[in-house]
C-alpha cells in the first residue's frame, strides 16, 4: 500500500539529483538539532514546514515558495499566488517539497514528523534546519539567522530588538512584586493537564516572577491531581487550548472540575481568575508581538504596575 508514494519519491530523485550544501561562506549556524548549515548568498526558493516559522521568514524579509496548510488556516498569512501548499504541518507532503526545487527548508524540531523528512532532504542536499522555540530568546536567536541570511538589519531592529525592549520594559516594571501562585493548565477536548515552564506561556510566567505549582510538583504533570491544587490554592489559574474545537476543551475542564466543591472553593476561581488565554498570543508562536504576550499576563497578575 505504501509503494506509490516511495516510487514517486526515487522518480523525484532521479529528476532533481543529489546536490551538495553550499560551500562555507558568509552566513553559518547550527540548528537544533546540532546540525551546521552554510549559505554563501540570500536563499531564494524557501519553504517553511510550519506556519509561525513562514511568518518568521517574511517578517525578516524573506521569500517563501511553499508552506503547510497552517500558514494560512492558523497564521492568516498573506500569500502569493506563486506559493504552494505543500500538505499539513504534521504531514507535509515532501514530494511537493521537493518538486519546488527549494534552497532551504524549514522545519519544527517539536513536530515528531519533521525530523525524518529532514534526514530526507539532506540526503537530496537540500539545506533544510530545524528550529525550537518555546521562549523568547528561541524566537530572538531564530530570528537573528533569518535577517543575517535576509541581509535586512532592519528587520531585525524592528521585530527583533524593538520587541526586546517592550519585553524588559515590562519585567522593569514588575521586577519588585511578590510572586504570584499560579497554575497553568492545557485543555483538549479529551484530557487536561498541568504545564510547566518549558512550554511558551509557562516560560512567560516564570519569567514574570510567578511561583507556577506545576514546576515544584511533578506528580502534578502525570495526574491532575484536585486534592494537590488544593492545598496550593492557587491565586490565578490560566488555560491555554490545544486544538480546532476550543468548546469541547473547555467543556471538558468544566466537566472534569466544574461541579466539585472543592474546585469552585479555589481562590482563583471563586475571585474570576480562571482565564483563557488567547490562542494567537500563547499557543500559537506570536513572533513580532512576544511583547504583547508578556503584557497581556503582566496587566492581569499586577494590574497596579501597568
Amino acid at each position: 500500500m505504501r509503494s506509490r508514494p516511495i516510487c514517486a519519491l526515487l522518480v523525484l530523485l532521479a529528476l532533481f539529483p543529489l546536490r551538495p550544501f553550499a560551500a562555507l561562506a558568509d552566513v553559518s549556524f547550527q540548528d537544533a538539532c546540532g546540525h551546521t548549515l552554510s549559505f554563501a548568498s540570500t536563499p531564494s526558493r524557501v519553504v517553511s514546514l510550519y506556519g509561525s516559522f513562514a511568518e518568521a521568514w517574511l517578517l525578516a524579509g524573506g521569500e517563501l515558495v511553499g508552506v503547510t496548510q497552517d500558514a494560512l488556516t492558523e497564521r492568516g498569512l498573506s500569500l502569493g499566488e506563486q506559493v504552494q501548499i505543500v500538505g499539513t504541518v504534521k504531514e507535509p507532503n515532501l514530494e511537493a517539497v521537493i518538486a519546488l526545487d527549494p534552497d532551504f527548508v524549514v522545519l519544527s524540531a517539536d513536530i515528531a514528523s519533521h525530523a525524518p523528512a529532514a534526514e530526507l532532504l539532506r540526503q537530496m542536499g537540500i539545506p533544510c534546519a530545524l528550529f525550537r522555540v518555546d521562549t523568547f530568546d528561541d524566537y530572538l536567536e531564530m530570528f537573528a539567522v533569518f535577517c543575517e541570511l535576509t541581509g535586512r538589519e532592519d528587520c531585525y531592529a524592528q521585530y527583533g530588538e524593538a520587541v526586546a525592549a517592550q519585553i524588559d520594559a515590562v519585567r522593569a516594571a514588575v521586577q519588585d512584586m511578590p510572586a504570584r501562585r499560579v497554575l497553568l493548565l492545557r485543555a483538549y477536548s479529551s484530557g487536561v493537564k498541568a504545564k510547566r515552564a518549558d512550554n511558551l506561556a509557562g516560560a512567560i510566567l516564570q519569567d514574570l516572577g510567578c511561583d507556577n505549582i506545576a514546576d515544584r510538583n511533578e506528580h502534578l504533570l502525570e495526574e491532575l491531581s484536585l486534592e494537590a491544587i488544593v492545598s496550593e490554592d492557587p491565586e490565578f489559574i490560566f488555560v491555554t487550548v490545544m486544538g480546532s474545537d476550543e468548546d469541547a476543551a473547555l467543556a471538558f475542564l468544566d466537566e472534569r472540575f466544574g461541579a466539585d466543591p472543592a474546585w469552585q472553593g479555589l481562590t482563583a476561581v471563586r475571585e474570576g481568575r480562571l482565564l483563557l488565554l488567547p490562542k494567537e498570543l500563547f499557543h500559537y508562536k506570536p513572533n513580532a508581538r512576544w511583547g504583547e504576550s508578556y503584557a497581556y499576563l503582566a496587566e492581569i497578575l499586577f494590574p497596579e504596575c501597568l
